[in-house]
């Protein structure tokens, strides 16, 4: 008896699939690389809206920050120990690196972060006006992030078109290390002489569609900041109590590459003793706003702007801040598409 030669199979190639994304999953597959934003080491408004949504593994970021900001207090200084009377402006950037990755296939980000920039103060003291001025890097600032609840990371482009967040929580941590300019001679300094950082947790939570232009997410980060001392505070030891902070935003797509977000932050604690001489603990709320514009594939611009709100007594927190991020990411996965794309 004689039989038919059986069909050859065909291995499934990713190609076909690749070259067929486009429409929303193309802008799906393209918002994954912007997933870590940039924080804000000059910390008027926290890490910003949508800093803590995950995106595909193994995509790296590169952020570039400029923020101008004014107040009562060094806006390089996370404990925002109040100066009364005071009166200080900041002109910064920030550059870093990213990576996101997974762990036992739970999404993971890591990242490492440098302020630069200048500092102006005036600061009254016994009928005196005293001006100090700053300038160099900052306290470099490692961080890092890992999903404890919600959906397993993204390896794949189709992980990415499946992707939906629901409900997630990551643990989150920083550490500053005391690299930057400092000198022990005046209060105001670009660097902190003294180790800081956070543990906290973020918490992302998905409302109505994830379609990417109607894509709504209510996020909340609140932390613990902690600091070591100070030893060299102009002669003196200053030393800081741990200092609560809740972020909070509201984020809205109004478009595939457009998207907009209420923020607000408080603070809670961080009370700051000189030698013996404590002063006030903070007791603080911020408000701003975010709006981002996804330039193409790569590229993401956003401008936010915050500011501090119960700030009329001369002892309370008083925070002005405009930034700009230009961020740009790439994935190999995603640059195979788009060469598989260009080739057709």
């Amino acid at each position: 008896m004689t039989h038919a030669p059986e069909p050859k199979e065909h291995p499934v190639k990713s190609i076909p699939f690749v070259t067929r994304v486009g429409g929303w999953q193309r802008a799906a597959v393209a918002v994954a690389l912007f997933a870590f934003l940039s924080p804000s080491l000059a910390h008027a408004q926290g890490d910003g809206a949508r800093f803590h949504w995950k995106g595909l593994s193994g995509t790296n970021v590169v952020p570039v920050l400029y923020t101008t900001v004014s107040g009562n207090t060094n806006p390089l200084d996370p404990s925002h120990t109040v100066v009364a009377n005071g009166s200080f402006d900041a002109t910064l950037a920030l550059a870093g690196y990213a990576k996101l990755f997974d762990i036992s296939g739970r999404a993971a980000s890591v990242a490492f972060l440098v302020p630069m920039g200048t500092l102006t103060g005036d600061i009254v003291a016994e009928g005196r006006t005293v001006t100090e001025t700053a300038g160099g890097f900052g306290d470099p600032m490692a961080q890092f992030g890992l999903t404890v609840f919600g959906p397993k990371a993204m390896k794949t482009i189709p992980d990415v078109l499946r992707y939906e967040p629901k409900l997630s929580i990551d643990v989150i941590g920083s550490l500053s290390v005391p690299l930057g300019e400092y000198h022990n001679n005046q209060t105001l300094n670009v660097g902190q002489n003294r180790f800081y950082g956070r543990v906290g947790a973020a918490v992302v939570w998905q409302i109505g569609s994830w379609a990417p232009e109607r894509r709504t997410t209510i996020e909340f980060v609140p932390a613990v900041w902690f600091f070591s001392d100070n030893t060299d505070f102009v002669g003196k030891t200053m030393s800081t109590e741990p200092m609560v902070q809740l972020e909070g935003h509201v984020t809205r797509n109004f478009g595939k590459n457009l998207w907009g977000a209420f923020d607000a932050v408080w603070y809670t604690g961080g009370k700051a003793t000189i030698d013996g001489v404590a002063g006030e603990k903070l007791s603080n709320l911020g408000a701003g706003f975010t709006l981002g514009y996804q330039l193409n594939d790569n590229t993401q611009l956003t401008f936010g702007y915050g500011s501090t709100l119960n700030d009329a007594n001369p002892t309370d927190l008083r925070l002005n801040q405009f930034r700009v991020t230009l961020t740009y990411g790439w994935h190999s996965l995603v640059e195979g598409m788009k060469r598989l794309e260009g080739g057709k």
